[in-house]
């Protein structure tokens, strides 16, 4: 008797196939020919990384039929997931030209870099299209494999490795309660599909206590990798030593696909349970806020600087995500968008300062930057302005639009613990932009300008002031991708 075998359509996952596939292409060219290393394999990865976004962008224009799942139920196929898979690749794109400026300047150039990143923005679009709980694990583990290694990725230097280990040891610990997460979900509905789990959980006879047990350590594993308290603490030694590329696309392209399925998880599957889940949600928010702002003001590097307020922006997409409503999708899908902008260009001024490796990080290396470099000066206030929600920056709407979802959504007392925590948050951003520009430097010899980090600052400076000065550019699509069905 034959056996029939449902039809495979791997269209919803060509991006991921596409990326996949040039990651091993690198490898194999990189083995036969080791000596083309860096320039090659840099233009092979965005090669690769600009096919997969023309195809996301078809897919954007024709849309599927009624079906919102494939390949059996594992992948989405809505707008949703396309709107994050072009985030996570521009943020792709721009960390292979940042990490082959950064490889030829430290001498540390190997092909494998850019199949290792490429490997991790295929993790980081299934995640964002995962309609499973086995797929975000298996999207999980495949970006956060790539990630351990890149963090070591810089063998000199012992900062470097100690990244390495520690991102993995407590990476392996949180990849434990997601799964715990996951197999107490299967208990108490009888099934991993997302949209399953909600139906489950809508009807009679499901176990309360099992599902509210598998959400909260479904929102364990997600919280360490989006960096919020208290499952933060791998995140200011893991950005101070992992190579600045690798720091910048962590920093971003985690953070995206991190909360795109923590939105989907939620929203969908955990609908029917969101109101007593809420209280854990508020919590974690409002201690990331706080922490992640207090904690910065006592560093003293700009990498720790930055991973601090990456915890505390954390919070911040956490507000939308607690609101609970469209609003509160839309605007923590603006905010992801905002604070990639932000985030990149940040760490592209660091690679810029520190010119060779990761030496000129602490931040009296910061001190009259305006004066060595105007131009690099006058970024680096741009996207520090940005981060503390200054007017007329991306950074300013992405917070009015979570703060105004969370208030219909009657969450008023999380709001002021939000806007007091921006205001701790402004000192040290206002603290770096002081020394750039009101103190004498400690150097004479100018910052010079360098055409890889200079191109992802001009793009990252562009999205952050036209999002700021324009936002109807980037809601208007939100209105069409913000919405989940299933």
């Amino acid at each position: 008797m034959p056996i029939e075998t449902p039809d495979l359509v791997l269209a919803p996952i060509l991006p991921e196939l596409i990326l996949s596939g040039v990651a091993m292409l690198i490898l194999l060219v990189d083995a036969a020919r080791p000596s083309r290393g860096g320039r090659a394999m840099a233009l092979l990865a965005a090669a690769g990384i600009l096919a997969a976004a023309a195809v996301v962008i078809r897919q954007w224009q024709v849309p599927a039929a009624d079906e919102l799942t494939a390949l059996g139920g594992m992948v989405a196929v809505d707008r949703f997931a396309l709107f994050f898979r072009l985030v996570i690749l521009a943020c792709a794109l721009l960390s292979v030209l940042l990490g082959a400026h950064y490889l030829e300047r430290t001498g540390e150039g190997r092909g494998e870099y850019h199949a290792l990143l490429l490997f991790a923005a295929a993790g980081m679009t299934l995640l964002a299209a995962a309609a499973d709980l086995i797929v975000v694990f298996l999207a999980l583990e495949v970006l956060s494999l790539s990630l351990y290694v890149l963090a070591g990725f810089s063998w000199r230097r012992l900062a470097s490795q100690e990244a390495s280990l520690k991102y993995f040891l407590l990476g392996a610990f949180s990849s434990a309660f997601f799964l715990y997460g996951i197999a107490l979900a299967y208990g108490a509905a009888g099934t991993t599909s997302l949209a399953g789990i909600a139906d489950a959980l809508s009807g009679p006879g499901t176990s309360m206590a099992l599902a509210l047990a598998a959400g909260g350590l479904l929102l364990v594993g997600f919280s360490f990798k989006v960096a919020a308290v208290p499952f933060h603490m791998w995140t200011p030694d893991v950005y101070q030593g992992a190579p600045s590329p690798v720091t910048g696309f962590m920093a971003a392209g985690t953070k995206v696909a991190g909360f795109a399925a923590l939105i989907r998880v939620t929203t969908v599957a955990l609908g029917p349970v969101s109101w007593e889940l809420l209280p854990a949600v508020v919590g974690v928010s409002a201690l990331t806020m706080v922490v992640g702002s207090i904690l910065a003001i006592a560093q003293d590097d700009v990498k720790r600087v930055l991973a601090y307020s990456s915890i505390a922006h954390a919070g911040f997409v956490l507000v939308g995500v607690a609101a609970a409503n469209q609003e509160g999708v839309s605007g923590s899908m603006f905010y992801l968008v905002a604070y990639a902008a932000m985030i990149l260009g940040a760490f592209a001024v660091v690679i810029a300062v520190s010119r060779t490796g990761e030496g000129r990080t602490s931040l009296r290396s910061y001190r009259g930057l305006a004066r060595r470099n105007p131009v690099l000066g006058a970024l680096l206030a741009l996207f520090l302005l940005s981060l503390a929600g200054i007017p007329p920056t991306a950074g300013f709407i992405a917070k009015v639009l979570v703060f105004e979802a969370a208030v219909r959504a009657g969450l008023s007392g999380l709001v002021v613990v939000a806007v007091l925590a921006s205001v701790v948050a402004a000192f040290f951003y206002i603290r770096l932009i002081v020394l750039a520009y009101m103190e004498d430097p400690e150097e004479t010899e100018r910052v010079p300008a360098e055409p890889a980090p200079g191109l992802a600052l001009g793009v990252t400076a562009a999205v952050t002031l036209l999002l700021g000065i324009l936002p109807g550019l980037l809601l208007d699509p939100l209105e069409r991708a913000g919405v989940l069905r299933w």
